[in-house]
């Protein structure tokens, strides 16, 4: 029997929407769940409200005055700041988008504002009704109340972009970035008649850009708009009363709300927090000049489990490259450690392998696999008497397999795993007679290669058609999505070694042991976390690695230059 798809319905201000959501509609118009049936345009007249607030302000030149203020403070932040940090596209960027939306049954209404929220009209309610809608998607009106709230089947979905534990009005991204929070949060909920209780549908983190609001708000948003389709797909897949006793479960806890109400800043506030972050850019230049932020190795040899990091040792590269990404093959009493080498002058990174024996002594490293684009991750493996290389090849857009050829210097590209993705990272475990694929990937352009952890199979490690796992992507957490070395086993126990991409890029890593792993399951619980903290100069490191009596690292050694 047939499925029939989602019956979807828009609620919009007007035409020109942000270029995020523009592109979540057009996910969801060419995908095979769901169809846009309505949409709902808000016709309430804010020029009147807007030239009676004008006309107040000439009337009161102290409105004027901090008027003029503010806009000073936001010229300094934007020149001195915003301006030279801002790389990501435009999530908040108008879109005129009459061609795409007028094609559709559309309802022109204004809403009756009771309070702090708005009212539809009951013989709009009723018109909204007749198009038996499964889903309202918010994406304009302000904080709703009312009918509306029970207008579709399976409620309003909307996106509250920001960690609802923190930050419940926001202005989104704009105290993560300014405040330097670690992390920046992303949720889709079911609205309910407590505003800021809504039943959480997806939650995600991200990494915070505390040197850009523009870019906080970007990422955030270039992700977030996947989180409509993949729920909607999760809905239609597996049936209303297995989504929703998932959707109940994941709501179980009560959540209690003990931060400040966030709100748009004062001036005073804005002033205080625009010179904070002059003084952060300024000791930024300071230390890009002066310092030098290498990434080094650092090991221990011993034959259990080496857990004191303090006791690791230094191997420094010279000042004009990186030592990064450590991954260890150990064969005929020596240690080959292959590693990201990423020279400064080419900004870019090839392969290499250095030599160390069982007593810690350790040669040059010398290039072993090198392509006209950046590569790093040698994620390195044996198979049927073989060695195996995957190294991360984003730059590419594919995922590369490479077979050594002579040990351990020489290796020839044998396919390409996966081709058109922009993947990072991708570690390979084989677990229950079939090959698993580890990687965290960029669904849309301008969103983080950090946050999102993607799982695939295969019976066939040479194969390009790699089955992705229903759960994707299987983890969204900057804190502990992205791999951070080979997955290992400790009595019978599977370890996945991952990154902390809070903070900052390559600020930690974590140990998680999965619990659960095969073709419609996967689950891993946090049992170890690493951060920076055994040494005043080491202010960070992502990748873990041991074989055999060797555990080895990467971190981020500050140091003059």
């Amino acid at each position: 029997m047939k499925k029939h798809k989602l019956r979807v319905g828009l609620l919009l201000d007007g035409y020109n929407i942000a270029a995020w959501s523009r592109k979540m509609i057009e996910n969801i118009i060419q995908c095979d769940y769901a169809d846009i049936v309505l949409v709902i345009i808000n016709d309430n007249n804010r020029n009147n409200l807007n030239e009676r607030y004008t006309s107040n302000l000439i009337d009161d030149y102290w409105k004027v005055a901090a008027l003029l203020f503010r806009k000073v403070l936001e010229y300094v932040y934007t020149t001195f700041i915003e301006r030279h940090t801002t790389f990501l596209p435009n999530a908040d960027m108008k879109v005129h988008s009459e061609a795409l939306l007028t094609i559709l049954p559309t309802i022109h209404t204004r809403t009756i504002s009771k309070e702090y929220e708005q009212y539809f009209d009951n013989d709009d309610i009723l018109q909204i009704r007749d198009h038996k809608i499964d889903i309202l998607v918010k994406l304009g009106f302000g904080i709703l109340g009312g009918e509306i709230l029970r207008s579709a089947k399976y409620g309003i979905w909307s996106f509250h972009h920001g960690d609802k534990c923190i930050n419940r009005r926001g202005p989104f991204g704009f105290w993560e970035s300014m405040e330097s929070w670690p992390e920046t949060g992303s949720i889709l909920e079911i609205l309910t008649e407590d505003s800021d209780n809504g039943k959480v549908l997806y939650k995600s983190f991200s990494c915070t850009y505390n040197m850009s609001v523009q870019d906080n708000r970007s990422n955030c948003m270039w992700k977030s708009l996947s989180f409509m389709t993949r729920t909607m797909q999760e809905l239609y897949n597996t049936g209303e009363k297995e989504f929703f006793k998932k959707v109940e479960y994941m709501n179980r806890h009560p959540v209690l709300h003990s931060e400040r109400l966030y709100s748009k800043p004062t001036n005073y506030e804005l002033a205080k927090l625009t010179f904070r972050q002059l003084k952060e850019r300024g000791r930024f230049l300071y230390e890009n000049k002066y310092y030098l932020k290498q990434w080094i190795l650092m090991y221990h040899l011993k034959d259990e489990l080496s857990s004191s990091l303090w006791r690791y040792k230094k191997i420094i590269p010279p000042k004009d490259r990186d030592w990064a990404d450590p991954h260890v093959i150990y064969t005929e009493n020596k240690y080959y450690i292959f590693i990201e080498e990423y020279m400064y002058k080419s900004q870019k990174g090839h392969i290499a392998v250095l030599t160390m024996d069982e007593d810690g002594a350790y040669g040059e490293p010398e290039i072993v696999l090198d392509r006209p684009y950046h590569i790093s991750y040698p994620f390195i493996f044996a198979y049927g008497n073989e060695y195996y290389m995957i190294p991360e090849s984003m730059s590419n857009q594919c995922i590369e397999l490479y077979k050594c050829v002579e040990f351990p210097r020489k290796w020839e590209f044998q396919m390409n795993l996966m081709e058109n993705v922009r993947a990072v990272d991708a570690t390979i475990l084989y677990h229950k007679q079939k090959w698993w694929m580890f990687a965290n990937m960029v669904e849309n352009e301008g969103a983080s290669s950090g946050d999102e952890l993607f799982l695939f199979s295969s019976s066939n490690l040479f194969s390009n058609k790699w089955l992705s796992h229903p759960l994707n992507p299987i983890v969204s957490d900057c804190k502990r999505s992205r791999p951070a070395g080979k997955i290992f086993s400790v009595n019978g126990i599977l370890y996945r070694p991952s990154q902390n991409c809070s903070t900052r890029y390559g600020y930690g890593f974590n140990i998680a042991e999965i619990t659960s792993l095969d073709e419609n399951n996967y689950s891993e619980v946090l049992v170890s976390r690493v951060t920076p903290k055994w040494d005043i100069n080491i202010i960070g490191t992502h990748t873990y690695n041991h074989v055999n009596c060797l555990h080895i690292i990467d971190a981020i050694y500050k140091r003059p230059k």
